[in-house]
């Protein structure tokens, strides 16, 4: 599985080349607080991320990490963009895939980064961890 995957319609310039849509940090590592195992739980959400995303014209583009330090809530990713909030999530699993990509696009038509929880999809009103400001630009 590579590192990095784009879907969005055209792959970007360079694998260095800034993602258009957000872009997805996935905890590969993360286990629900479970035992060890080869295949995480954390691995089988990014498993599932890559099917859903397989057909679909979405510009997201997903990223594996080894930890997000968050492993009390597992399964854990983050979201960002350039502009926009970063999204610390939580409590997510391979069975929430679709509704975590529906987030995504809330997230990528926002000004800000910002989904209210009444916009969320329902299986997702536990999933934030916590938020980090957008980097602002130094003025030329």
């Amino acid at each position: 599985m590579p590192a990095s995957v784009t879907h969005s319609a055209s792959p970007p310039a360079s694998p260095s080349a800034v993602a258009e849509g957000p872009v997805l940090y996935v905890c590969t590592t993360c286990r629900r607080g479970g035992p060890s195992m080869e295949h995480p739980p954390g691995a089988q959400l990014l498993d599932r991320l890559h099917t859903v995303l397989e057909d679909s014209p979405q510009s997201i583009t997903l990223r594996p990490v080894a930890c997000l330090a968050a492993c009390d809530h597992g399964c854990t990713a983050s979201i960002s963009m350039p502009g926009r909030w970063t999204w610390l999530l939580g409590n997510l699993g391979p069975e929430k895939a679709e509704d975590l990509l529906a987030y995504a696009q809330l997230y990528a038509a926002s000004a800000k980064g910002t989904v209210m929880p009444s916009r969320r999809p329902a299986s997702l009103s536990d999933m934030i961890l916590g938020r980090v400001p957008a980097i602002e630009q130094e003025p030329s």
